[in-house]
């Protein structure tokens, strides 16, 4: 995701909300032995509560706590194909990532949670400005969302926020403007870039030579007042 410029510099802030895909897909080899089945019988398109994979109504937290704590859920997430290469690209040309997840919904076993998560982060080589553990999304300002969930779809776009729908089942229902919809990480890329580019023209601040390349006006030195 983007948050809020800071105040004496140049900067155009992406928050990024990372779950659906590299969730679940995880999720759905912990679900299958959790309840007994083999892989390939369960859905790969989850619905909510996972009661398409067997998990029981209500049983939901127990099986969180347990791919967490005892299978290192958040540390063994297999990233969405290219993402951290797109989100080290964008960086490197002067967006400021803020990271969002809401993952300290069951209590008492916070440390695991944040610590599995930071290195993952690390792993994959996935820079960001901020972390935050919260579940209002909209509480931390931005200039762009990247989202898959479509209650706080809902929620950003009701606060009147640039959203990009990352694709998946659980928000197919949505309707995709405004804001768009990116079916994967490298029309998602795309789709950030333009953006970011016109936030620069209006700024009158170079666009970086080529994806990936830091711009002059965020090196070392120096920043110009926007």
């Amino acid at each position: 995701m983007w948050a809020c410029p800071l105040a004496t510099a140049s900067s155009w802030v992406l928050i990024w909300t990372e779950r659906a895909r590299i969730f679940y897909g995880r999720m759905r080899e912990v679900a299958a032995e959790w309840t007994g089945q083999d892989l390939d019988q369960l859905d790969p398109e989850p619905v909510w509560g996972l009661t398409n994979w067997g998990l029981l109504e209500g049983e939901y937290e127990r099986f969180h706590r347990f791919a967490v704590t005892q299978r290192s859920l958040f540390e063994t997430l297999r990233p969405i194909e290219r993402a951290p290469q797109a989100i080290r690209r964008l960086g490197t040309e002067g967006i400021r990532i803020r990271i969002i997840t809401h993952r300290l919904f069951i209590r008492h076993f916070h440390q695991t949670a944040v610590a599995q998560t930071v290195c993952w982060l690390d792993n994959h080589g996935i820079p960001y400005w901020d972390l935050c553990f919260m579940r209002d999304k909209g509480e931390v300002g931005a200039d762009l969302y990247v989202e898959d969930s479509p209650e706080n779809i809902n929620a950003l776009r009701s606060l009147r926020r640039d959203v990009i729908i990352l694709d998946n089942a659980t928000n197919r229902m949505l309707v995709d403007e405004p804001g768009g919809r990116a079916r994967d990480w490298q029309s998602a890329e795309t789709m950030i870039r333009e953006r970011y580019s016109r936030w620069l023209d209006d700024h009158q601040l170079d666009r970086p030579p080529r994806p990936g390349v830091e711009p002059d006006w965020s090196k070392p030195g120096p920043k110009p007042i926007v």
